[in-house]
């Protein structure tokens, strides 16, 4: 793999995944949002190239034609909040996944490696893989998984490679300020008590650099029309998350477990079978929660804390 595009490179995965590959000394297309104030965090590198252009009009994204070898689909608006039942804006993701895939084709790509979610299921007893029955409970699950089935028929027919992934549960750089690590680490770090629910959930975490590895291998390895969950194939109590990262920050921490409620659609068990992903490509997570938090927390201080 030499020459790659990546929508959505301002986001989480893509910002780590931009560094993985210029690490790999890969050449990077960023199609990225005009104007968007996240686009100066992307690194200054001579095999890094930034388009600007929105998804809605990605036909007209201004690349010289060629061979590219894989593109990254990771843009999706509306992931958090109430946007995630926004139905109108989910209807656009499909279209804007469908139309990203026909871009692809015109401008030589080889191969599309699109980021799905752990929504796609809904709430499920044991592991996820590409057989396990989807139940989406949001229009955002709906929506990746309608892109993913639909993407993967449209490839066909445009004769490109078409690999989904379903990503579960991941932190690290970059990550939202909402999700229960981050948030976990600001409030720890101001010397606030944090209030969870019993947090009894059985969870999986994989740090981000282990996400970036597996696209990466995915890119290079992954079979045409395969759907691949990334995670790290190994679950805790999400009670057990939460300490390590309050002992790392401060252990004498009182942490209030069980003073807020359970949602109501609360899923209670998650966990990647990556038997597949391992079998086809040869990944395996190297890094521990624990020193992933470590990273994370260090990252947190360099760049957010006040």
């Amino acid at each position: 793999m030499k020459k790659v595009i990546i929508t959505g490179a301002t986001g989480m995965i893509g910002l780590n995944l931009v560094k993985y590959l210029l690490n790999k000394n890969i050449e990077i297309t960023a199609i990225i949002r005009p104007n968007s104030k996240r686009n100066n965090i992307l690194p200054k590198n001579p095999n890094l190239k930034i388009v600007e252009c929105d998804l809605s009009d990605i036909q007209n994204a201004k690349l010289t034609q060629g061979t590219y070898d894989v593109l990254y689909h990771l843009a999706w608006v509306g992931t958090t909040g109430e946007s995630r039942n926004n139905i109108e804006m989910q209807f656009e993701n499909i279209e804007y996944t469908l139309n990203t895939i026909k871009f692809a084709k015109k401008v030589g790509c080889k191969k599309i490696v699109g980021a799905g979610s752990q929504a796609e299921y809904g709430r499920v007893e044991g592991s996820l893989n590409k057989h396990t029955k989807t139940n989406p409970e949001t229009a955002y699950g709906a929506a990746k998984l309608c892109a993913g089935n639909m993407g993967r028929i449209l490839a066909e027919q445009l004769e490109i490679e078409f690999v989904w992934t379903r990503i579960l549960s991941i932190y690290g750089e970059y990550d939202n300020s909402g999700t229960m690590v981050m948030s976990s680490i600001i409030s720890m770090e101001k010397g606030q008590a944090p209030k969870y629910t019993k947090a009894e959930q059985i969870w999986d975490y994989l740090y981000v650099e282990d996400v970036s590895k597996a696209m990466y291998l995915i890119g290079e390895k992954g079979k045409n029309g395969e759907v691949y969950c990334i995670g790290s194939g190994t679950v805790k109590p999400l009670y057990e998350y939460i300490n390590i990262i309050k002992n790392e920050i401060n252990p004498m921490l009182e942490i209030k477990f069980g003073e807020i409620p359970y949602s109501k659609n609360q899923v209670m068990h998650l966990c990647a079978d990556i038997s597949d992903l391992t079998k086809d490509t040869g990944f395996k997570p190297e890094i521990s929660f624990k020193e992933g938090i470590k990273r994370t927390i260090k990252w947190y201080k360099e760049n957010n804390a006040k």
